[in-house]
């Protein structure tokens, strides 16, 4: 390895993340961008160069991406950027009916039995921010945060594990489906949690459903001239 990557650690010395983490975010930052698109080869060789990094952080940094669901590995063509259709789109809302209303919901309890939302008040603070901003790079991953805050708060652990492989496929579908007026899904966020922080557990469900239900139709409206059908 050579370059200022290859340096190591140095006693008191802040690299931050570790090399594989970087190298994860740095390579879904470029899928997002379309640098790398549905169904390109992601060969460690290429990237090692890409990032001036060794082969090793790379590897790690693909298994962490086919975990959440942005890589596919196959024994004959390695690792590719997914390819997704309206059809995974369609099912991925499904998917957050059954679990997001459910996990919006349960908050709601944990709160109104005395526990805390202070970090969905940072999150929601957060996308508030960058939706004012218009930041085109924070919001989904802002929003992404959010949502997987409010099934972390609970405490399902099986809830989460669910729902973690998605968590990524949301990220992309919110960067994908930025034309969508972000003011309108921050104020319906911003609902969703005030109906949480109360303690209202049938209304936070209701307004998770209506959230999810009601963004289906655009996004598979705007991404209808991007993705194939199936």
């Amino acid at each position: 390895m050579t370059g200022p990557a290859a340096t190591d650690r140095r006693p008191g010395q802040d690299l931050g993340p570790p090399t594989a983490v970087r190298a994860a975010d740095e390579i879904r930052r470029r899928i997002f961008a379309g640098e790398y698109a549905p169904g390109d080869r992601l060969r460690e060789r290429d990237l090692s160069e890409a990032l001036s990094i060794s082969r090793i952080p790379v590897r790690e940094a693909l298994a962490r991406l086919e975990a959440d669901g942005f890589v596919v590995a196959s024994p004959r063509r390695g690792a590719t950027v997914r390819s997704l259709t309206l059809k995974d789109v369609d099912e991925l809302f499904d998917l957050r009916l059954s679990l997001e209303v459910m996990a919006a919901r349960r908050a709601a309890e944990a709160v109104a039995a005395g526990g805390g939302g202070t970090r969905l008040r940072e999150l929601m603070d957060a996308a508030e921010d960058a939706t004012r901003r218009g930041d085109g790079d924070e919001i989904p991953a802002a929003n992404t945060a959010l949502h997987a805050e409010i099934v972390a708060m609970t405490g399902n652990r099986m809830l989460e594990s669910a729902l973690k492989p998605s968590l990524g496929l949301m990220q992309w579908l919110f960067t994908m489906t930025s034309d969508r007026d972000m003011r309108v899904q921050c104020a319906e966020h911003k609902d969703i949690c005030q109906a949480i922080y109360a303690g209202n557990a049938d209304l936070a469900a209701a307004l998770a459903f209506s959230h999810i239900e009601l963004g289906r139709a655009p996004s598979l409206a705007s991404l209808a001239d991007v993705l194939p059908a199936k």
